[in-house]
């Protein structure tokens, strides 16, 4: 077996967000060198909170949870208190965790972690707004050559916005963050709404969740119970998206989803359309592909990639 990747996850817990975390726990072929918390879903009290709430979960206590950014680069803080509940994994009634944050800021320890690892040698999994990561690209633009891609979940394009008419609410907490990372030159891959709509946690998949029987499975059944109360409601689907675990599946299994290589600019200025991602789909532009924009999934084998490896707790 080839040695594990070398992967960060930035992130802004939120019920998807635990089980894209617990998946990559579960998951031989990562080393998840630490967890870097960002405010978005809920506060950055709680997002820290709630990602040592899931480290503890899997038993993976050893992953080193950080503090990031408490609010975007310019704007005031957007939250979904609205979708995630009060503390943002609302739903099963887990305890307040017993390990301690790093003391060290997030953004310091990535920058240093960069700076020390081989180049091209980690993987940003970036799971929320991406405030973390532009802060970090600012302050040392030399980082941005010592990336190997990010992959992240945020953006739309046919399947519109979720937060606003136009855009995804990742993109829209802090879209002069993700203006620096879609600018950076770094490898992207984009898993948007287009994709995420497409992994609808139905009865029947949410009920393998459960039927694992283990603490994960059933705290991961229990939070997208939670969950897709809000997203049921709204689009009328067969099941609630199950977005941030997209980021983990993909880096597992990239068979399983499709895509194109095209740019994506990130709009700032307007008011109507704050936080789009003006992705080129049909390359009518002449400007230079920056991401691999994803569109499609095969959602039945998503899922059975994600119950597996919750099996293994």
């Amino acid at each position: 077996m080839p040695d594990p990747a070398r992967i960060v996850i930035d992130t802004d817990p939120g019920q998807d967000d635990a089980v894209a975390i617990l998946t990559a726990l579960a998951s031989p072929e990562f080393e998840v060198l630490g967890i870097t918390a960002v405010a978005g879903n809920v506060p950055l009290e709680l997002t820290a909170r709630n990602a040592r709430i899931v480290c503890e979960l899997a038993g993976r206590e050893d992953v080193p949870v950080f503090a990031g950014a408490r609010q975007p680069l310019r704007r005031p803080l957007v939250t979904a208190e609205h979708v995630h509940g009060r503390t943002g994994l609302d739903g099963p009634d887990l305890p307040d965790p017993t390990m301690a944050l790093d003391g060290r800021p997030a953004v310091s320890w990535l920058i240093d972690t960069l700076r020390a690892e081989p180049k091209g040698s980690i993987t940003i999994c970036a799971l929320g707004p991406l405030t973390n990561l532009a802060l970090a690209l600012l302050k040392a633009p030399d980082i941005a050559a010592r990336i190997g891609r990010i992959v992240l979940m945020g953006g739309a394009y046919f399947e519109v916005g979720n937060i606003t008419p136009a855009a995804e609410f990742n993109i829209y907490v802090d879209p002069e963050a993700a203006q620096v990372v879609f600018r950076s030159g770094i490898p992207l891959t984009v898993l948007p709404l287009d994709v995420t709509h497409k992994a609808l946690v139905t009865r029947a998949r949410n009920d393998a969740f459960r039927a694992l029987g283990s603490p994960a499975g059933v705290a991961v059944a229990q939070m997208t119970d939670f969950f897709e109360r809000f997203d049921l409601e709204k689009y009328g689907s067969d099941g609630a998206p199950l977005h941030d675990p997209c980021v983990i599946a993909w880096l597992l299994a990239p068979d399983l989803f499709s895509g194109r290589e095209i740019n994506v600019e990130i709009e700032t200025l307007s008011e109507l359309t704050r936080g789009m991602t003006v992705a080129d789909w049909w390359r009518v532009t002449d400007r230079r592909p920056n991401a691999l924009f994803v569109g499609d999934v095969d959602a039945d084998g998503l899922f059975d990639l994600l119950t597996d490896r919750l099996s293994r707790f």
